[in-house]
């Protein structure tokens, strides 16, 4: 049997120069890049005040991390969150064959009820959750 090696820290990111990484690296150089492209268009109190603003930026997304993860996890996190709706309703449609007849009426729609197999002993919760979960057209034994 042939054996492989398992690599042990796969969480653990490839240092470039020192102890800053890859993700690290790009985000540096892309920061310095951008406050190249300031000092070229503004004025010196523009660049001072716009380069503050993106040193901030690039030591936040660079170096900070929130519960061990890096920054930009956590802010499409937070992004995902905002997106998300915060209620979830449940929406059961009563009548789903008159739904369907409204779009086509010449679909006729015929269903098999499925049928569960009970072991001895089974509950009547067992039957009562298989009549919620065929919205009613499994009637239960009992009727």
């Amino acid at each position: 049997m042939q054996q492989f090696t398992v690599p042990q820290f796969i969480d653990v990111e490839d240092k470039i120069i020192g102890p800053i990484t890859t993700r690290q690296f790009i985000i540096i150089f892309a920061s310095c890049l951008i406050m190249a492209i300031l000092y070229r268009l503004f004025d010196f109190a523009a660049f001072i005040t716009f380069s503050l603003i993106v040193f901030v930026c690039m030591v936040v997304l660079a170096f900070v991390k929130v519960n061990g993860r890096p920054f930009h996890y956590f802010l499409l996190n937070v992004i995902q969150t905002f997106k998300r709706p915060s209620l979830r309703v449940w929406l059961k449609v009563d009548n789903m064959e008159s739904s369907i007849e409204a779009e086509d009426p010449n679909l006729k729609i015929e269903e098999p009820v499925p049928v569960k197999e009970y072991a001895l002993g089974a509950s009547r919760l067992d039957e009562m959750s298989l009549i919620v979960d065929t919205n009613g057209a499994y009637r239960g034994e009992g009727r």
